[in-house]
């Protein structure tokens, strides 16, 4: 027990005197958890995984990434003149994912993939869970918890991918035109958690809207590793 607590009258911190980027650290702590137990991350990690264990990763990654520029754009839409500066960033968000697809396809045709089984695809279990939460809460009014979600997703990208995309390629001996849509990654999500950290930080998210990027984060980071978790469960 720390000194501050032995005071009489002394009482924890609410949550919205601590800062908005120290609650998201919390939970992307306990994502990284998480992610530490997802069986092929495990498999990964000790060197164990097949081309086959990628070909599934990349088929249950695809699906929930064509749906991410869609919830992003809905998201923008529902974002009033109050909210314009969020709305342009959305827009511009939304212009930039739009195509990530393409270089995860590429990768996969890479590695021996059929493009048409992987357009053919559907969503798993946590896939499913993942764009439905996400397309619910971006047709709220001002959505602006969706900034949780973009906290968790772009932060996979720029903290994980990359480190991933050389694990595969140190077990499997696969070429860069093979982890391109990992590595890539790694560079554009570092440049957009930075402008997502200038938001964070910026007088424009008050006591509420960090209640409700928390809680978005939260949910978003326990759906991400069930759809890792689900592969191929439909």
């Amino acid at each position: 027990m720390t000194t501050a607590e032995t005071v009489e009258g002394y009482r924890p911190p609410e949550p919205e005197q601590i800062s908005l980027l120290a609650r998201l650290a919390d939970v992307w702590t306990e994502f990284e958890t998480r992610l530490a137990e997802v069986p092929i991350l495990r498999a990964l990690a000790d060197g164990e995984v097949t081309v086959a264990d990628y070909q599934r990763l990349l088929h249950n990654l695809r699906q929930q990434v064509v749906d991410g520029s869609l919830w992003i754009a809905r998201a923008a839409s529902n974002f009033d003149m109050d909210h314009f500066e969020l709305r342009s960033a959305a827009i511009s968000h939304a212009l930039e994912e739009h195509r990530d697809h393409l270089l995860l396809e590429r990768d996969y045709v890479a590695v021996g993939g059929s493009l048409e089984a992987l357009r053919a695809g559907r969503k798993n279990i946590g896939s499913q869970a993942l764009s439905g939460y996400m397309f619910h809460q971006a047709s709220q009014p001002n959505p602006v918890g969706c900034l949780g979600a973009m906290f968790i997703i772009e932060g996979l990208g720029a903290q994980k991918a990359a480190a991933w995309a050389q694990q595969f390629q140190d077990v499997l001996g696969l070429a860069d035109n093979q982890v391109h849509f990992m590595t890539y990654h790694q560079e554009a999500d570092a440049e957009h958690t930075g402008k997502l950290d200038a938001i964070l930080t910026s007088g424009a998210i008050d006591d509420e809207a960090a209640d409700a990027i928390v809680s978005c984060a939260r949910v978003v980071a326990r759906l991400y590793a069930m759809q890792l978790t689900e592969l191929d469960e439909i």
